[in-house]
């Protein structure tokens, strides 16, 4: 730092001397404009779109509506342009929109490590430091906010007041995202459906913003039909496509080597940011439109067991099952929720529990299947998390059959049957969400993103006793006797071999 003082004041000295300046006022005044250009030389954002012009960010920002979308592939751009929509519009300095001096918006990624990776970052990229008021961090250092995880930022507004850019993820849960009215929401990949519908009313009194920049990996979602389709004709959605050769800052030679990292299925999403069909899903044969049904009440002959996959910082989920007497499962209801305790979870489970009406133990207790992960303990507590649940009155047994694959098939043929086997209530969101967005990965194994309810939903599938085949109908005299004639034909024939 001291020698880039120095620097600047022996270059400032002469060119002040060469323009006949002594007054040291006018040398620190030099000063102060050289150190303003060369902070804008570093300034990310003053450069954005400045040399080299990528017309489908330019066009995305110029767009009038309400709710504007950018499906687009890795690399193609489209998670800059949201970066700096945000930044423009907290600092009140967007050239193409009417600016506000108290701009309140939210950043939403799909969990708390992609925004700390991927938005946040972008977001930090075009924000310069000298524009920040005041970071709240969740997890990490305010002087090192690239590394920790954001909750809020407090931007400078260039009309004179400050603006906030908050930071959301999906894994919270709906309830995270409820009460607050917001200006914009930018989503940072696809979130789920009621994620996003809890996001429009809260852009709906200000007459804010909703924009989004994904690349759509998870086939034909509901953001294929409401906004590359928008089929309820609103004339405020907008989305345009962004490819490789749309951004201006790869070359050829980039382009052909992630060419050839990428298969032709997967470049029709990754590349061209173009829906494809649900090719990779674990479970294509769910379908919304079959299998999620209204709420009814369940009989008490039918209500089953409980099943809960645990988590401290991951979210624990618990849903209630019941059984028909032919057989049909019903995924009652659900608790969804990261980052609380075991008592939290207790409580909300009973609550939840009581408003059905289910079926309790002659000591009052609520009995449920567990992941056998639960019997571990650890430094934090000398109880193992079964045990916990156990002493505050929720029974469960960890003895659950974990086998990922045998479990993953019984599920598919409880979906694929007709009419199917198993009915999901559509309060059931979190449960919902994740049986459309869970993908096979790398060696034959579903990624692990998504996938708690999923994962007590096969303890309780796996729990069930396997379907049997009807018993054959009792065979008549005469086909019996029609058998064994046939039977006895072959051993003659058989003998004069």
């Amino acid at each position: 730092m001291k020698i880039r003082w120095h620097n600047c004041l022996f270059f400032a000295r002469f060119e002040a001397y060469s323009l006949g300046m002594k007054d040291d006022c006018a040398i620190l005044q030099l000063i102060k404009i050289q150190k303003e250009i060369d902070a804008r030389s570093r300034d990310a954002l003053a450069n954005y779109n400045k040399d080299v012009v990528h017309e489908k960010q330019m066009a995305f920002h110029r767009a009038q509506k309400r709710n504007r979308w950018v499906f687009g592939g890795n690399r193609s751009g489209k998670t800059e342009c949201g970066a700096v929509e945000c930044v423009w519009l907290a600092r009140g300095i967007h050239p193409y929109r009417k600016n506000k001096d108290d701009v309140f918006g939210w950043v939403v990624s799909v969990s708390q490590q992609v925004q700390r990776d991927v938005a946040q970052a972008k977001v930090l990229k075009y924000l310069a430091p000298r524009y920040i008021e005041d970071i709240v961090m969740l997890e990490g250092k305010r002087g090192a906010p690239e590394y920790g995880v954001i909750d809020y930022i407090v931007v400078k507004n260039a009309l004179g007041g400050t603006s906030k850019i908050g930071f959301k993820s999906c894994d919270q849960g709906r309830e995270k995202f409820q009460g607050t009215s917001l200006d914009f929401v930018w989503f940072d990949e696809e979130p789920p459906k009621d994620i996003y519908d809890e996001c429009r009313m809260r852009v709906f009194d200000k007459k804010g913003d909703i924009f989004g920049t994904m690349t759509p990996l998870k086939g034909l979602t509901w953001v294929y039909d409401e906004i590359e389709m928008n089929v309820s004709q609103s004339p405020e959605v907008w989305c345009e496509y962004m490819e490789w050769n749309d951004n201006p800052y790869l070359d050829k030679s980039e382009i052909k080597a992630m060419e050839s990292t990428v298969s032709k299925q997967d470049q029709l999403s990754r590349r061209f940011g173009k829906f494809s069909t649900a090719e990779g899903l674990v479970y294509p044969e769910f379908d919304q439109n079959v299998h999620v049904i209204e709420p009814f009440d369940v009989p008490k002959e039918w209500q089953c067991d409980l099943s809960i996959d645990p988590g401290l910082t991951n979210p624990t989920s618990c849903h209630f099952y019941a059984v028909d007497f032919d057989g049909n499962i019903y995924v009652v209801a659900e608790h969804f929720e990261a980052g609380q305790s075991v008592d939290f979870h207790v409580d909300k489970i009973n609550a939840i529990a009581n408003k059905l009406g289910w079926k309790r133990d002659e000591k009052g207790r609520l009995h449920a299947l567990i992941d056998s992960a639960a019997n571990q303990r650890t430094l934090a507590s000398q109880k193992s998390v079964a045990e916990l649940f156990c002493e505050r009155g929720i029974v469960v047994n960890t003895n659950v059959n974990k086998d990922l694959y045998s479990g993953i098939q019984r599920i598919k043929s409880l979906f694929e049957q007709r009419p199917p086997k198993i009915y999901i209530f559509k309060n059931c969101v979190n449960l919902i969400r994740e049986l459309k967005s869970y993908w096979w990965g790398n060696g034959d194994r579903p990624k692990k993103v998504d996938d708690h309810a999923l994962d007590e939903l096969r303890y309780f599938v796996m729990s069930r006793p396997r379907p049997q085949k009807p018993p054959l109908p009792p065979k008549s005299e005469i086909q019996t006797d029609k058998e064994k004639l046939m039977r006895e034909c072959r051993r003659e024939r058989w003998m004069k071999i």
